[in-house]
């Protein structure tokens, strides 16, 4: 038997090998001009985490009043994979985990949705004192651009002020899904008086709270 000899076979036939060349040519163009390029994709993570705080209380105690009671909840959520949680003295921690092939990405907040329903079902039937529960969802939230705010003579306040307009401004741009403000200070007011005045408005004060 003759062996096959590629480099003959397409001398003898240009014609079909500039046609590969050609389709190949096309298809990779198209191939490119659809290629992903964000530089920050959306992705979606299936796992939500409760935790529920219970001071004062040791780790037998949140697992058998709280831990237990919740994850016998959770257990009839849909697309469920896995149930992971660890108690702590005054803690609780319960990790749910769906099915990657069983939910897809746009059934996931509904789903965390109905897991906040399920839990505050039962929150009446938690010890009382208990800090909760609280859920975390939020892990596939993507910061794509962070810009510094700077300004010399401002107060922290008007500062503040401004950065809020640029947020209102930012959230409406197309494909902006949340902006958040970091770093803000906490507004506070200093009153200050005289000891003079000061003693005045102690007996005043005075004079109002025996009339």
């Amino acid at each position: 038997m003759k062996n096959f000899n590629l480099t003959e076979w397409a001398l003898q036939h240009k014609q079909l090998v500039y046609y590969f060349i050609f389709i190949i040519f096309i298809g990779g163009i198209f191939s490119y001009r659809n290629l992903g390029r964000m530089e920050d994709p959306d992705f979606t993570i299936r796992q939500m985490v409760v935790t529920v705080n219970w001071p004062g209380a040791t780790a037998r105690q949140v697992e058998e009043q709280v831990t237990d009671k919740i994850e016998k909840k959770l257990q009839d959520t849909p697309g469920l994979d896995y149930l992971r949680s660890y108690s702590t003295p005054g803690q609780a921690v319960i990790f749910v985990a769906l099915k990657d092939d069983a939910v897809k990405g746009e059934e996931v907040r509904p789903i965390w949705l109905e897991v906040r329903n399920m839990v505050n079902d039962i929150k009446a039937t938690l010890p009382q004192g208990i800090d909760g529960p609280y859920f975390n969802d939020r892990f596939d939230d993507v910061f794509g651009c962070i810009y510094a705010l700077t300004g010399d003579g401002y107060s922290y306040e008007e500062m503040r002020e401004h950065a809020e307009r640029i947020r209102r401004i930012l959230v409406d741009v197309p494909s902006v899904k949340k902006v958040d403000l970091l770093g803000v200070q906490t507004e506070k007011i200093y009153i200050e008086m005289e000891t003079a005045n000061w003693r005045n408005w102690v007996w005043f004060q005075q004079i109002l709270s025996t009339s």
